[in-house]
């Protein structure tokens, strides 16, 4: 229990980083700067290493790792500070600023980003090229900046979402036989299958339209962006089909009045109460599931992640990043690389239910041999399988602001108040105006 609550706050911490600030930039971190920089020097010294709420849940492990390294190298010596999720953005931007960040610090592309443009950090396409190969490549490629050399960050440890279905409730609708969605079009279908089934008493599918919106469009092939990510461009006629089929089942009352609004928070407690159907989610809300909704989890299946035509899937990553301005880039670096080895992240996924991004530490028999009683296995196994043909589906100019303005003109096309084709139009006029920004 301490440990689901621990990864769920690792995971909101990562989320605020969706709306970091611009920063100022010294001479020799100029925007769009710094590709191909290589780092010399020895692997000796003191580095600072900074992680997102990892402590105390974690201390054994991040210690033994610091002892381990130590160890492989004498004469290095690595601090350890934690960063608690209020405020971690707001300090990360200052140290940015002030050059002062950590030698090595735990970020999501999504606020990396932001500083990558700006050049803070080490090019690991010119300094890590030699362990490039052992991660999957979709981790590898959430660090790239687009129309810009190079990546930035060593993936650490993702997270992909599985479909938990609710047995039960399927049998209730006729549809025991039935498999699960796999795509999106058939998680709209079968929405309405369920829900006219349930008579209000339970729903097919919780839309929780601030996260599924983004991923479901990249699903569904909407170009979410322009090649040099300069403006949004998802207002396409698949976009509108997407929202109109969501108007749809509002109107025939397919789904909850009050779930236009409501977030993933809320559609767990759906899931939990045996209102909803289908759960797409990550793998370790199983456990929050087991917990407080014993009988919803023991009727819980689970299938893979509904995905696009061609199989790809969704993962969120965090990272490694190493500034330029470290005192000691050379021990940084290779800190970077042993933290986020195949053993390494092999040794934490088995006590969080995370994923780890190098591609030998899916292989273990781990993540490959599964008991069929055992949901939790089940997923794992499901989990580890999507993750060769998984990417970041959510661009990371998808900030707080944007998803504001564009969930916003959602809810009102599902809700009948605007045509789908108009309220994506204006969608896109203001995701474009902040974008400019």
């Amino acid at each position: 229990m301490r440990r689901t609550r621990a990864f769920a706050a690792v995971a909101t911490a990562a989320a605020l980083f969706l709306s970091g600030c611009g920063l100022s930039s010294g001479d020799d971190t100029a925007a769009g700067g710094g590709s191909g920089d290589k780092v010399s020097g020895d692997v000796k010294g003191d580095i600072t290493f900074a992680t997102l709420a990892l402590k105390p849940t974690f201390d054994d492990y991040i210690n033994k790792l610091i002892a381990d390294f130590e160890a492989k190298h004498p004469g290095t010596k690595v601090n350890w500070i934690d960063l608690p999720f209020q405020g971690a953005q707001e300090k990360i931007t200052n140290d940015a600023q002030a050059g002062t960040l950590p030698d090595v610090v735990n970020l999501n592309p999504n606020f990396a980003q932001k500083l990558e443009k700006q050049g803070v950090f080490v090019d690991m396409e010119a300094n890590a090229a030699d362990v490039k190969p052992s991660y999957v490549p979709g981790a590898w490629d959430a660090f790239k900046v687009p129309g810009q050399a190079g990546s930035y960050g060593l993936p650490w440890y993702l997270t992909s979402e599985v479909t938990m279905y609710n047995k039960d409730l399927y049998a209730k609708a006729g549809m025991a036989a039935t498999a699960p969605p796999k795509t999106v079009d058939e998680l709209l279908t079968q929405a309405k299958q369920l829900s006219t089934a349930g008579k209000g008493k339970f729903y097919g599918w919780h839309p929780a339209l601030e996260n599924s919106f983004v991923p479901n469009l990249a699903k569904l092939g909407v170009p979410l962006l322009n090649d040099d990510a300069s403006k949004w461009t998802f207002n396409t006629p698949e976009a509108v089909d997407y929202v109109t089929k969501m108007r749809d089942l509002y109107t025939s009352k397919a789904i909850a009045p009050d779930w236009l609004t409501q977030d993933h928070a809320k559609e767990t407690e759906a899931y939990s109460a045996g209102r909803v159907a289908l759960f797409p989610s990550g793998p370790n809300f199983l456990k929050v599931i087991g917990e407080n909704a014993p009988a919803v989890a023991k009727a819980t299946g689970v299938a893979p992640q509904i995905a696009s035509a061609d199989g790809t899937t969704n993962m969120s990553v965090m990272g490694l990043l190493v500034p330029k301005k470290s005192k000691n880039p050379a021990t940084a670096l290779e800190f970077a690389k042993f933290v986020s080895n195949a053993e390494n992240q092999l040794a934490f996924a088995k006590i969080v239910t995370i994923l780890p991004s190098t591609a030998d530490s899916l292989k273990d028999p781990y993540f490959t041999q599964v008991s069929e009683s055992d949901p939790t296995s089940v997923a794992r196994k499901i989990s580890a399988e999507q993750i060769a043909k998984a990417q970041n589906l959510t661009p990371v100019q998808w900030d707080d602001r944007t998803k504001a303005a564009v969930i916003g003109k959602v809810q009102l096309a599902v809700k009948g108040d605007l045509d789908p084709k108009t309220a994506l139009d204006q969608a896109v006029d203001e995701a474009n105006t902040l974008l400019a920004r």
